[in-house]
């Protein structure tokens, strides 16, 4: 489904040649000068909200780690945990195998967990954080957002964690996620006020309290959790969509979103 070029609004079904939705063609004509005074606008939704019973992104990625969770838990019979041999064969990151050739682990690692809490800690956060980045950045850059970090993620635990450790887990994406969610609130300060700063602080120490715990732990890859981290906050600022507030014709503030290109 195509994008409103100018609010990114979602443009109705069978549109077809239509690059603009009808709130911003009706905008556009009182500009002009095409409308008369008593010209009425009706309130568009925000361009971040998604309409309901849609199937998303995010619930695609969950049902995706539980599969392959279910599908290792059946083939090795337990769900307490996951041997290193186990989850080396289901597609973790591991240097030997990654280095020998098999460089989809740096990507398949992402969908493998150890544990039933594992994966149960890293779905709790996705379903946390997914639906509202999902509904802010858009579909494709949350895609890119999830996938990239938890690339990042993966490279700097086999740059820097120690020779022969087992990757596995979804953590590194979401803490990719954390640091793009951060970014937004940060970019977007006077969109949301003080609520936004709120939120900004809550998402700085909900990272800094997470990286803390996966030092005092052991087991725990804080090396992705970092790259993942820093990867979220650099792609986040290149693919936060730039939103603005602006008057419709009947002088109601509302929110446009001004990069619907992507």
């Amino acid at each position: 489904m195509a994008n409103c070029i100018q609010c990114g609004r979602k443009l109705p079904p069978l549109s077809f040649g239509k690059k603009t939705c009808e709130w911003c063609q009706q905008h556009e004509a009182a500009q002009r000068g095409e409308l008369g005074e008593d010209a009425k606008q009706r309130i568009m939704p925000a361009p971040w909200v998604q309409r309901e019973g849609s199937i998303t992104l995010t619930r695609v990625i969950f049902g995706i780690n539980v599969a392959v969770f279910l599908g290792m838990a059946l083939a090795t019979g337990s769900v307490s945990g996951f041997s290193g041999q186990d989850l080396v064969h289901w597609g973790a990151n591991w240097g030997p195998s990654t280095l020998s050739g098999q460089w989809w682990n740096l990507l398949t690692y992402m969908f493998l967990h150890g544990s039933l809490m594992h994966i149960a800690f890293n779905m709790w956060a996705l379903y946390i954080l997914g639906p509202a980045i999902e509904n802010w950045y858009g579909r494709r850059r949350f895609l890119i957002l999830y996938f990239l970090t938890g690339f990042l993620a993966s490279v700097a635990s086999f740059v820097f964690g120690p020779v022969g450790d087992v990757g596995v887990g979804a953590s590194g994406a979401i803490f990719g996620l954390l640091g793009a969610l951060g970014i937004f609130f940060l970019l977007h300060r006077r969109l949301f006020g003080p609520a936004g700063n709120r939120m900004l602080a809550n998402i700085v120490a909900v990272a800094a309290i997470n990286l803390v715990l996966g030092a005092s732990f052991a087991g725990i890859d804080n090396f992705a959790h970092v790259g993942g981290l820093l990867g979220g906050v650099a792609l986040g600022a290149l693919l936060t969509p730039r939103y603005e507030i602006m008057r419709d014709l009947n002088g109601v503030p509302q929110v446009r979103r001004r990069d619907s290109f992507f």
